[in-house]
């Protein structure tokens, strides 16, 4: 019958379907779980990494920001409450406060193991 129509016969497969769609269903499982166990072994933790990172920069400069800002304003606030608009006076004691509290930070660090004091 298949003659009849031009004399062409269709393509059998070597395989039969039934076992060809399974091996397909097993090779598009096996990728699956391959790309999924590389995104959950490599890929997830560079992106925590990463959010680690970025948020650890964004938080730095906030607080950086914060701080001189707040150094602005109590220079001001000294400088017109409690020296009569003698900024030099007022910047003198913030920087001397500033300093003192540096001190006492170092003064508190501990020494790495493994060294010694110089």
């Amino acid at each position: 019958m298949d003659e009849a129509r031009g004399g062409e016969r269709p393509e059998q497969s070597s395989v039969p379907s039934g076992s060809q769609t399974d091996w397909e269903a097993r090779v598009a499982d096996t990728i699956e779980s391959t790309v999924a166990a590389v995104h959950d072994r490599v890929v997830r933790p560079l992106i925590i990494a990463a959010r680690g990172i970025v948020f650890g920069i964004v938080v730095g400069s906030m607080v950086l920001v914060l701080c001189v800002l707040l150094s602005i304003a109590l220079v001001r606030l000294i400088d017109v409450y409690a020296f009569g608009h003698r900024a030099w006076a007022a910047e003198a004691l913030v920087g001397a406060v500033l300093s003192a509290l540096g001190i006492v930070a170092w003064s508190l660090r501990r020494q790495r193991q493994g060294t010694e004091s110089r």
